[in-house]
């Protein structure tokens, strides 16, 4: 059972979370610091918060720093090729966040005259805005008192309150207490307050609780079991399928296709495959298109997490001379040459196939 805190306990312990926070913010790219009279920007905002999701902050803020380089403003990014931006997001997964990275840039421009409409239910409406991404840029670019919550938050509030109910059936509850939480009174870095501490303190393993300013009310360092918290529902191991994947390339660079803009990975480059399918492939044939004069040398095979299944993947591989490689691309005219100063443009699931190319 959740032993809720008085408003006035709540008021005390949020006090001396934001004193922490005065003393211990972290510099990040894309944010105003503690109490600042400097106003955010709501595109860097907004920017950040996408590049966030299922992303660390290490992995997120290169990326970060080179879209604001190449696109400074929304217009900007609304202006830009769609491949372009596909390609400099290649790294970040997830790249439906991408794709509606641009619908919602290019909606901010038409609808709004570039500027991010501060009323969280005209955010919710954009491609790509949740309740978390609504929330985070009503509070840290306008400085509006909201519940931002997201997998931090409810681990800090899970632990406070001891909340017994596994995640994910625990979210509306974790949700409710936080929004206790929420003022109009530095509503900006309240939420900011919470992810520092969820990220130096409050961590996942191996938490700090001896330098938590909440620890005196925390049930769960009460407990003397804060890992335990939040609860975790019992794992689904998740499908297996299997794939087979070509790296036809020469010394300029590998043979890519364009993938459909629906889908897995859709917009993006990738290398030619089968498909991913629950039964093994086993000894490829004529009847899958492949021809063992083709050349293609099995060069081993590679394991990929995607968010709904595991991949396993063999890869073959062929190398062509450049003349070879022209004539190889005339013939197939749906794929293309992409070239090594570019292979960044491919997704993590492919780059892993090129680590096989000396290996064959």
């Amino acid at each position: 059972m959740t032993i809720a805190a008085s408003a006035d306990d709540v008021s005390v312990f949020r006090q001396r979370l934001l004193a922490w926070y005065d003393a211990h913010a972290r510099v990040l790219p894309w944010r105003v610091g503690p109490e600042s009279q400097e106003k955010s920007d709501a595109y860097k905002v907004w920017l950040s918060e996408v590049m966030l999701q299922q992303t660390t902050v290490p992995h997120a803020a290169p990326y970060f720093e080179k879209f604001t380089q190449l696109w400074p403003t929304v217009r900007d990014l609304a202006a830009a090729e769609d491949a372009q931006v596909m390609a400099e997001w290649a790294g970040l997964g997830y790249y439906s966040r991408a794709r509606n990275l641009l619908k919602c840039a290019r909606i901010v421009v038409s609808d709004y005259e570039g500027a991010f409409p501060e009323d969280e239910s005209k955010l919710l409406k954009l491609p790509g805005f949740g309740p978390y991404t609504a929330a985070a840029v009503m509070a840290f670019a306008f400085g509006e008192a909201a519940n931002v919550v997201d997998g931090n938050v409810e681990r800090i509030m899970s632990r406070f309150y001891a909340v017994k109910t596994a995640v994910p059936e625990a979210r509306p509850e974790l949700r409710r207490l936080a929004a206790l939480w929420v003022r109009p009174e530095r509503a900006r870095d309240w939420p900011q307050a919470l992810m520092d501490m969820a990220s130096l303190v409050c961590r996942p393993k191996s938490p700090l609780c001896e330098k938590c300013p909440l620890n005196s009310g925390c049930q769960a360092f009460v407990e003397g079991r804060p890992e335990a918290y939040p609860v975790k529902a019992v794992k689904v191991p998740k499908p297996v399928r299997h794939g087979v994947v070509f790296v036809v390339y020469s010394e300029e660079g590998v043979v890519v296709e364009r993938r459909p803009d629906k889908g897995l990975l859709g917009g993006m480059l990738g290398l030619p495959h089968l498909e991913w399918r629950v039964e093994p492939w086993g000894r490829i044939g004529e009847n899958e298109g492949i021809s063992a004069k083709n050349g293609e040398i099995c060069a081993g095979n590679y394991t990929h997490v995607f968010t709904h299944f595991t991949l396993r993947q063999e890869v073959l591989v062929r190398c062509l001379s450049v003349t070879e490689m022209t004539e190889y691309l005339r013939q197939h005219n749906k794929y293309q040459l992409l070239t090594w100063s570019d292979k960044k443009a491919l997704p993590t699931v492919f780059g892993k196939a090129l680590k096989f190319i000396d290996m064959a």
